[in-house]
């Protein structure tokens, strides 16, 4: 930097400003240190600035799986809300591995992040408390943040599972089926309890739980080939899928064995996967708000590690919303009902 400042002909703290407060420098001011940067082929050294402070502008940011689209909404939701704060994103797939997950948190930690925003994986987080009891924020989206230490961003996965079967029931269909797994998941178990609370308020329904080993299109197709094979008379008239994909790949049985969809069988997803719009079959499906889930993350982070007086650790809930497609009604026109509604 004094080399630049030596070429520019201007003291050291103004080229410190040119970096970090342009607004504070005329404009012929930072033409000048701009030529002299270009000039010196100078690169800020973000590194020896975030040692020497402790802290730098970057927030790290920990995806369970951007395979799926709903983890990329968050991504783009937490940079659009970080870029309003100035600061910068270094991204992360822990691909569903917990070591992984563990791994960048201290990777982020090593290179002293400003926080982290985690969509982990289920489980108990020690990766993040290690992480907090360093002093680094840590905000959980698509999990809850604990009591005193850390805020989340959540939807209302009961309620999700609650619309996908409503939704059934008010089509007429009376034998439905829920699939996902493994049952263990939390957000799986959610989306049951949501379905069995609408089989409760319909006289006549009755619930079938299939539980599959993963939430994948591979494990879509067994359990299409397992409706398939089955007498017309043991197979559902709906089937409340806990995964898009899921859907997907059990649609693809379902067609391939020439049982139509959705006259004989209407299958919802959830999730609102994108590609799931654009399948042979267009799923129903649960969408879930993950722009504005990543938002408030970002929102939540800025906060902390703002020192903002009155910040407070907490959960926001967000609720789904049902969004219509061919795999339930024929002749549908996607739409949204039930708009997400936020409680903070």
């Amino acid at each position: 930097m004094m080399d630049v400042a030596l070429r520019a002909g201007v003291s050291h703290g103004t080229v410190s400003n040119f970096f970090n407060r342009p607004q504070l420098l005329s404009e012929a001011t930072r033409e000048k240190v701009a030529q002299a940067v270009a000039d010196l082929a100078f690169v800020p050294n973000d590194a020896a600035r975030t040692l020497a402070k402790g802290t730098g502008n970057t927030i790290g940011v920990v995806l369970v799986d951007i395979g799926n689209s709903f983890f990329v909404d968050i991504a783009r939701g937490v940079e659009s809300a970080a870029a309003e704060s100035a600061h910068k994103l270094l991204l992360a797939n822990s691909d569903v591995n917990a070591q992984k997950q563990d791994d960048y948190l201290e990777l982020f930690d090593e290179t002293r992040v400003r926080g982290i925003i985690l969509a982990p994986l289920d489980g108990e987080q020690d990766g993040a408390a290690r992480v907090r009891s360093h002093g680094r924020p840590v905000v959980f989206v698509n999990w809850p943040g604990e009591d005193d230490a850390s805020c989340g961003v959540i939807v209302d996965e009961e309620h999700g599972g609650y619309l996908a079967a409503r939704h059934l029931i008010e089509l007429g269909r009376t034998t439905l089926l829920f699939a996902g797994g493994p049952l263990t998941l939390h957000a799986v178990a959610d989306r049951l309890n949501g379905v069995r609370r609408a089989i409760d308020e319909a006289p006549g329904v009755a619930l079938e739980v299939l539980e599959t080993h993963s939430l994948t299109t591979r494990a879509g197709r067994v359990l299409g080939h397992e409706l398939a094979i089955r007498p017309p008379a043991r197979q559902p008239d709906g089937v409340v899928c806990a995964a898009d994909s899921l859907a997907i790949g059990c649609i693809e049985q379902l067609v391939g064995a020439g049982i139509r969809v959705p006259e004989d069988i209407a299958v919802t997803g959830y999730d609102n996967n994108h590609y799931g719009a654009e399948s042979a079959v267009p799923v129903t499906t649960i969408a879930q708000p993950g722009h504005e889930m990543g938002v408030i993350a970002a929102e939540l982070l800025a906060e902390e590690v703002g020192g903002l007086p009155g910040h407070t650790h907490r959960t926001v809930i967000l609720k789904p919303s049902l969004l219509v497609r061919k795999s339930t009604v024929a002749s549908a026109v996607p739409a949204i009902t039930d708009a997400p509604e936020t409680a903070r």
